[in-house]
């Protein structure tokens, strides 16, 4: 698998499990809507109030699954950051894409953009047999 695979893989998907680690070193997992940048960037938003955002403001590493329903996935691993000015628009554009409402909650108190950047990507496709699994190389 290329790249270029992977992200229109990904694409395919809408819903991601993202899990982060709590300050007392408790995992933590959630449901997100995402979107996927060009250069495999995966966009999704959040409120300063939830765990998740609490989480990766202590400690960036995030961990991703998306595509579990038809026994194919992909595991992911990165780094979370929180774009500001021209970067920010740039994500935003993405996300809105896939989430046009995603406007509308830019009037919500403390609402923010979240980007990870994998490090990390084992595309898994058990619908064949011996299952197919490879891991991604990133830079």
């Amino acid at each position: 698998m290329q790249r270029d695979e992977l992200i229109w893989f990904l694409r395919r998907y809408k819903l991601a499990v993202q899990s982060t680690v709590s300050p007392d070193g408790a995992p933590q997992a959630a449901v997100v809507g995402y979107a996927v940048s060009d250069d495999l960037e995966i966009v999704f938003d959040t409120v300063e109030t939830t765990r998740k955002w609490l989480n990766l403001r202590a400690d960036p590493r995030i961990a991703l699954v998306v595509g579990w329903d038809d026994a194919v996935t992909a595991q992911i691993e990165g780094v979370a950051d929180f774009p500001t000015g021209a970067e920010l628009e740039r994500i935003q554009a993405c996300y809105f894409s896939v989430y046009p409402d995603g406007r509308d909650r830019l009037s919500w108190p403390g609402i923010t953009h979240v980007r990870v950047r994998p490090s990390w990507v084992r595309y898994s496709d058990f619908t064949q047999d011996p299952p197919h699994i490879v891991e991604l190389p990133l830079p």
